[in-house]
């Protein structure tokens, strides 16, 4: 078989095996074929088992600098080596040929963009208009939902995931985070009374493992459901698009941190694996600082007029 026939029997084996969706067949059937075309030429030969086992780490570093060379960003080149290594790996699994080329070829590194947390007083208008809903117990329950997310700084999926049971709180609340990992967060005063107040007006017969979080007809509320009253409420206050449930997650740790929190404790209530990542809400202190600096201090006003 060429590496052609191969292609299609290994997204074959995607689809029945490992279920891939149809958008990831497309993305890394597109993949394969670019960097087959490409080997072909680039070896000036036919793609025979041979040939791709032979293939060296410069020959798929040679596919990866031309793809960049044609405006391919460091996420779409994470996904061509995603796909050339499970193309690899089938045809190991299969014992068609072995090549451990193309897992020594290095990952290009992502750049972690700041986070984007709304103001003080945009998150509490946020809540403050949740409230204003034509069915009493939704507007209870989106002020819940939403002070959760700011007040305790929890996922969606983590405050979607609680349960009846779970009401009252009392003074802390055990977070079922990622890796299932277990997590304390305090409930302050105003959080435990949203939730009490929502608690109180659920029009559906409570059941200590049911869902805390309702739709409208007594399932469980969905993460879309939560996006798209954050999409209204964007509306009807005349925010921006980066108001959506996880800002208010991100205006938690911000404001945590300007007030004074230090970056363990930060990282211990987002529930954080790694402090690296706790510590990109301080590198966006530091960039408005600077931009503080630079509009307000007379040494920023003499820079501007130097550029000017």
């Amino acid at each position: 078989m060429n590496g052609e026939e191969h292609r299609k029997a290994w997204l074959a084996s995607l689809a029945h095996e490992k279920r891939a969706s149809p958008n990831t067949l497309r993305a890394y059937g597109d993949d394969m074929a670019r960097f087959l075309d490409f080997q072909r030429t680039h070896l000036g030969k036919a793609l025979t088992e041979k040939s791709l086992a032979g293939l060296r780490p410069s020959d798929i570093r040679a596919f990866i600098a031309s793809r960049r060379s044609e405006g391919l960003g460091a996420g779409g080149v994470q996904r061509a080596l995603a796909a050339v290594r499970s193309f690899f790996r089938f045809l190991a699994r299969e014992n068609i040929l072995e090549n451990a080329a193309p897992r020594s070829v290095k990952t290009p590194r992502l750049k972690r963009g700041l986070p984007r947390p709304l103001s003080q007083p945009d998150a509490a208008r946020v809540i403050l208009e949740a409230g204003e809903q034509d069915v009493a117990w939704i507007g209870a329950r989106d002020v819940a939902l939403l002070t959760l997310l700011y007040g305790a700084g929890l996922r969606i999926s983590e405050a979607l995931s609680l349960k009846r049971a779970d009401v009252p709180p009392g003074e802390m609340l055990t977070i079922l985070g990622k890796g299932n990992k277990q997590r304390l967060v305090p409930v302050l005063p105003p959080l435990a009374t949203a939730l009490e107040n929502y608690a109180k007006v659920i029009p559906f017969a409570p059941a200590p493992g049911a869902p805390l979080f309702l739709s409208r007809r007594g399932g469980a509320m969905s993460a879309r459901e939560a996006q798209s009253l954050m999409q209204r409420l964007r509306g009807r206050l005349g925010l921006t698009a980066r108001a959506t449930p996880h800002a208010l997650r991100h205006s938690f740790a911000t404001h945590l941190l300007e007030g004074g929190g230090d970056l363990r404790s930060v990282q211990e209530l987002l529930g954080h694996a790694s402090l690296s990542t706790t510590q990109t809400y301080t590198q966006m202190d530091t960039r408005r600082l600077m931009e503080t600096y630079a509009a307000a201090h007379p040494r920023g006003a003499q820079t501007r007029g130097k550029q000017g």
